[in-house]
Order: structure tokens, then C-alpha cells, then sequence
């Protein structure tokens, strides 16, 4: 073996090993360096506990649901809204329809206590709740989908967190109802669910949730910020526009909003496929964010928790199953065999679980590396779509079970 080869063999290594290390992190490391810091912060601060707030002290809010052809949903929608324990004077219940061409409009219609705003043209979610945002009165607004149900105590448990003056946004948590036997698509998001709940509120305990999603979350409503029309994810843009203002947005795991998941893998790629494309497009409009001198702990959270998924890490895999190769050939040691043969393995699992994905099965683990590689193969796609213009902010729905 020549000086070259060597010197080129020393310069392949480094970036192997610095490109495994970041992969390790983004998915799992980060978690567990999230974990450490508010471990540390807990001991040096105490635990945190919710805030209570009085009856008499309870603010009025605005719950505004975005409806899109949901009359297979809505009815049962409006009785779940209506059941919420929340005095039901303090509650303005508004509901926005643009587009629909069902019987949606004329089902919630039929309930004099709701506020309808319809009109014929469709022009995507963002612009038809930034319409009805010029009739909300209340100071504080929460968003929920037509096609997930809340629990009761939801909105209380969203409402106390707006006593801290500091609090600008408050996440609900999503739960994917998972059945005892499922398939690749039930199974892998319910993982990838429980999973992000977990990081989400070691990210709010830590300092502030990176981004909420859209099934349950709220806002003040001073601080509601239109953002551009053909913004993909507007619910993790609004909310981190509020963070990056100074606020936290708080992570509320007791508000939580159920559905079923994707009817199968090919319809949950096109939601991933959907938010892939939209964190492109959020990274570049969100860039201030970026820069940890001026955001400090909420650029390393936004980073880590979300920037490196939607960017590097996802190059990294191929290139690190390539450069894997390479060092069995060119390198003597065992432990490039060893991570290699450990690759293959993962990769293997991964096409078997494309070969069952329509199987139910108990051992719903054996799903996990068939998801991650679609979650990932969803990236591609996503900036495919931004690079040729051809996301649009119209996107089909998922079909869920």
C-alpha cells in the first residue's frame, strides 16, 4: 500500500466515522443528550410542574377547524368539540370549509352554535384559516383537524400554560391509535410518534418545542403572524416564527389529539413525502434560525432535532453504505466488516418489511427499519419537489384506517 493510497485511506476514515457520528446523532444521540440537559437542569432547578388557573380566571378562546370534503368525519367531529370540558360560553367555535365540494358545509350548518366561513374556491389550509383569522376576538386560538379527536380536558390543559406571560405557543401531542397486530404503516408511525412525543417534551422542558403540529396546537392571537400563502407546513412555520420571537412554544402532552393511521405505506409517503418537501422550503425561509450565536439553545434544538433530518443526514446514508465497501476493501480492520455486515442486515429487514407491509403482525418492531428508510427516501422526493416547483400547497390528502 503506497504513501496515496494511505494518505486517501486516513481522509476516507475521518469522514466515515464523522458521518456515522452524525447519523447516530440526529436519530439517536440528540435524544440522548436532550435527555442529559434536562436531567441536569431538573437537578439544579427542580422539576417542572403545570400551571393552575381558576375558573373564574379562564380566558375565552377561539377553536377554529380547517375542513376539506371531512362529511365522513365531521359529525362525529363536532360532537367531540362539543363534549370538550370547557365552559362552553368562553368557547367561539369557527369552522372554515373552503373548497369543499361534499356535504361538509351543510352538515355543520346544522349546528347554530357554530360559525361557518365557506367559500367556493379552494386556495389551500394556510389561506383559508388566514381569513378567518381577521374575525377571531379571543386571545388565544387553537387549531385542530377535522379528522383527529381531542381529549376532554384539552383545552384547559392547553389554556393554563398562557398564566406564564413568556408562553407564546402551545403544542398538543398527536397519538396514533395502534391496534394490537398492525401493519408496516400502522406500526411504523406509532413508533416514530411516541418517539417524537418523547423528544418534544424534553424539548419544551429544556427550553421551547422546534415546530408544533398541525392536529392540535394554539397560538396567541396577538402574536399570529400570516405567513406565505404557499407555505407547505404552516403550523411549524407559524410557531417557530413565534419562538424565534422570544417566546417558547410549551410541549402539553395531556391535550392530545387521536386518529387512525395511514391506510397503508404508499399513503403515508405521500404525507412524508408532503412535510419532507416543507421543511426544505421552512430551512430556507427560516434561515436566522440557523445561527446559534444570536438564538443559542433554540438554533441547537431546531438543528438537531429537525434541520439535520430534513438535510445532511439523509445524504449521509448511501454515501456511508458506499464508503462502507470501500474500507473492507481497502482497510485490514474487522470493525468496517463488522459495521458493514450490520448495514446489510438493517437493509435486509428493511425490504423484508416492504415484503409484509400489508401483513399484520404482533412483532411490530420488525417494521422499524422498513419505515425509517421510507421516512428517509421521503426526503429525496421532498426536495425533488421544492427544486422542480411541483409541491403544491393543494396536497392530497392521506387516506387513514
Amino acid at each position: 500500500m503506497n504513501l496515496f493510497t494511505i494518505a486517501n485511506l486516513s481522509v476516507l476514515e475521518w469522514f466515515f466515522w464523522l458521518g456515522l457520528l452524525l447519523v447516530v446523532y440526529t436519530y439517536i444521540g440528540y435524544g440522548l443528550v436532550l435527555y442529559l440537559l434536562v436531567k441536569i437542569k431538573r437537578m439544579l432547578k427542580g422539576s417542572m410542574t403545570p400551571p393552575l388557573v381558576a375558573t373564574d380566571d379562564l380566558p375565552p378562546v377561539t377553536l377554529l377547524i380547517a375542513a376539506y370534503n371531512e362529511e365522513d368525519y365531521i359529525a362525529q367531529k363536532i360532537k367531540n368539540t362539543f363534549e370538550l370540558a370547557y365552559p362552553k360560553h368562553l368557547i367561539h367555535y369557527f369552522f372554515v370549509t373552503d373548497g369543499s365540494n361534499d356535504l361538509t358545509p351543510e352538515i355543520i350548518k346544522k349546528y347554530p352554535q357554530i360559525r361557518l366561513f365557506h367559500q367556493d374556491a379552494r386556495q389551500g389550509k394556510i389561506a383559508a384559516v388566514h381569513r378567518v383569522m381577521q374575525h377571531v376576538t379571543t386571545p388565544i386560538v387553537i387549531y385542530t383537524d377535522a379528522n383527529t379527536m381531542v381529549n376532554k380536558d384539552a383545552i384547559y390543559n392547553i389554556v393554563r400554560h398562557y398564566s406564564d406571560e413568556k408562553v407564546g405557543a402551545v403544542a398538543g401531542e398527536k397519538r396514533i391509535l395502534v391496534a394490537n397486530k398492525d401493519t408496516a404503516s400502522g406500526a411504523g408511525e406509532g413508533f416514530y410518534w411516541r418517539y417524537e412525543s418523547s423528544l418534544k417534551k424534553w424539548d419544551s422542558e429544556l427550553h421551547s418545542v422546534v415546530g408544533a403540529a398541525g392536529e392540535l396546537f394554539s397560538v396567541r392571537t396577538d402574536l399570529y403572524e400570516a405567513v406565505r400563502p404557499d407555505t407547505l407546513i404552516e403550523d411549524f412555520v407559524m410557531t417557530l416564527r413565534i419562538a424565534q420571537k422570544g417566546y417558547k412554544v410549551v410541549y402539553e402532552p395531556d391535550a392530545y389529539a387521536l386518529e387512525g393511521p395511514s391506510a397503508s405505506v404508499k399513503e403515508e409517503l405521500k404525507r412524508k413525502i408532503r412535510i419532507a418537501a416543507g421543511g426544505v422550503q421552512a430551512i430556507n425561509r427560516l434561515r436566522p434560525l440557523l445561527n446559534p450565536l444570536k438564538h443559542g439553545l433554540l438554533s441547537f434544538q431546531y438543528i438537531s432535532h429537525r434541520v439535520l433530518r430534513w438535510t445532511v443526514t439523509p445524504v449521509m446514508l448511501p454515501l456511508l453504505f458506499a464508503l462502507n465497501i470501500y474500507l473492507v476493501l481497502a482497510s485490514y480492520l474487522p470493525i468496517y466488516s463488522t459495521l458493514l455486515i450490520c448495514q446489510i442486515a438493517f437493509y435486509m429487514l428493511a425490504f423484508v418489511g416492504y415484503l409484509l407491509e400489508t401483513q399484520q403482525i404482533k412483532l411490530k418492531a420488525f417494521f422499524i427499519p422498513y419505515y425509517f428508510c421510507m421516512m428517509n427516501y421521503a426526503v429525496y422526493r421532498g426536495f425533488i419537489r421544492i427544486w422542480k416547483g411541483s409541491q403544491s400547497v393543494l396536497w392530497e390528502k392521506a387516506k387513514r384506517r
